[in-house]
Parts: C-alpha cells; sequence; structure tokens
C-alpha cells in the first residue's frame, strides 16, 4: 500500500506513472559528462543544426566526387562520436564529415 504523501511522474520513456523517488533515482544516473562535445577545427562548440564550412578539400569515397573548400554544409547532425558530424549534401547520401575538417559559420 503506498502513502498519500508520494507524488507520481510520467516517465516518457516507458509511458508509465512511476514515484518521484524513482524519477530521481534514474536521473542522478546520468550526468553531465555523458554528453559527447563536438568542436570544429577552431574550437568551437558544434550543435545539431549548425552551418559549417570545409578548410579543405575532400575526395568523397564511393561517390568520385570532391567537395571543394569554402563549400557550405547545412543542417548538420550530431552522431554521438567526438569526431564525426553526419550532413546532407545534393548528390551524396549519407555523408559522413570529420570534425576536424569545419569549421563553424
Amino acid at each position: 500500500m503506498q502513502d498519500d504523501d508520494d507524488s507520481f511522474v510520467y516517465d516518457e520513456a516507458t509511458g508509465e506513472w512511476i514515484s518521484a523517488a524513482d524519477a530521481a533515482a534514474a536521473t542522478a544516473g546520468t550526468s553531465p559528462g555523458d554528453v559527447v562535445e563536438v568542436r570544429d577545427s577552431v574550437g568551437n562548440l558544434l550543435a545539431d543544426g549548425d552551418q559549417v564550412t570545409l578548410i579543405k578539400d575532400l575526395t568523397v569515397k564511393g561517390a568520385g566526387q570532391t567537395l571543394k573548400r569554402g563549400t557550405l554544409i547545412k543542417s548538420i547532425r550530431l552522431t554521438g562520436d567526438a569526431q564525426e558530424i553526419d550532413c546532407k549534401f545534393d548528390g551524396i547520401k549519407g555523408l559522413v564529415l570529420r570534425a576536424e575538417f569545419v569549421r563553424k559559420r
């Protein structure tokens, strides 16, 4: 039997109502150190949706195409790896660039 003093919160991940104490214990396991910081070639912090510019000519394997220095890449996505970003570019599907070859715009 539960006490009337217990408050419940909705857990969106599981879709269930859990006690506030259980929710606090679950969030205590996630620390700010778990978040991966992705930095560009000059040290600027990158985030999802940023625009970046290439700082070097890059040959794209499998596409038979070279991306020239100064090419603007719009709306990047972070992959969870500190050195890789997922990009969209006309004519190239699934383009993944290393953060060391881009600069935040």
